[in-house]
């Protein structure tokens, strides 16, 4: 389980609740210096690295797939600098084609390959990714393409519960690593998944998840989960008073509790 530092505002932050035990590492952006990287692998603390090409989480449609490239090999050497267990990586733009999407992710897993770190790519909009079909799509013709899985961006994406078995079922053999939000239909994050109006979508997340650690568990791989509620406009705020609507690293807390123990219960 692992604590995130865009959720939780920070390393230090993420730190404490490796402390606290209930987090057994941190997901955190790839080191911003080469200090940076010797400080994390210097803590001892498992890290997980995202890896963001273009400039920015929405990166703009004009960036080039040299500029997304040279980001991409920028922050990856950093990660393994860092001794990062893996990374996952927001990179590419969903502007471009099928074609230049493959193009440019086949050259990313060879960029993993050279370096002996595992790049997973994660469903995540304004990527390559942004939706079931379009990932499905990218995955037939990169069998070596491994996933993050958030599905609560194809849920806002869709403007449903992703329902396409056949894709599900094949983004799900892919699967590394998931980011544990619950999306809806009009959001990629429910104002708060502990209430009773949103059942339906954490059922629905829930379930995506087990069959996640079930295929994970099937190639003797150790599941990693990090959950992802987050700030930056995915937490509900009430209008005029600018009020968050929940405790947002409360959430986060409850969720990483719930998984820890919903998969307990699975492999007893």
């Amino acid at each position: 389980m692992f604590a995130s530092a865009w959720a939780f505002g920070g390393l230090d932050a993420c730190r404490r609740e490796v402390e606290s035990e209930l987090f057994d590492g941190i997901e955190a952006p790839a080191p911003a210096s080469e200090s940076e990287a010797r400080a994390l692998r210097n803590s001892g603390v498992p890290y997980l690295a995202e890896i963001c090409s273009g400039g920015s989480y929405a990166p703009a449609s004009s960036v080039s797939f040299a500029a997304h490239l040279a980001d991409v090999q920028v922050q990856v050497a950093r990660a393994v600098e860092a001794g990062a267990l893996f990374c996952t990586c927001l990179v590419g733009s969903d502007s471009w084609p099928t074609a230049k999407a493959v193009d440019f992710l086949g050259r990313v897993l060879e960029l993993g390959a050279e370096l002996g770190v595992l790049l997973t790519v994660e469903t995540h909009r304004s990527r390559p990714t942004f939706q079931p079909w379009a990932t499905a799509e990218l995955l037939r013709e990169l069998p070596a393409l491994r996933l993050t899985c958030d599905f609560s961006h194809w849920c806002v994406v869709c403007e449903r519960l992703p329902d396409d078995e056949a894709v599900l079922a094949l983004a799900i053999s892919r699967a590394r690593h998931m980011h544990a939000r619950v999306g809806y239909a009009q959001g990629p994050q429910v104002p708060d998944p502990r209430a009773p109006e949103f059942e339906r979508e954490l059922s629905a997340h829930e379930s995506w998840w087990q069959r996640i650690a079930h295929e994970v568990a099937a190639r003797h791989e150790s599941i990693t989960i990090t959950p992802e509620f987050g700030p930056d406009g995915y937490l509900h705020h009430t209008p005029f008073t600018n009020q968050p609507v929940a405790d947002l690293a409360e959430i986060n807390r409850w969720m990483a509790r719930r998984q820890r123990s919903r998969l307990a219960k699975s492999r007893s």
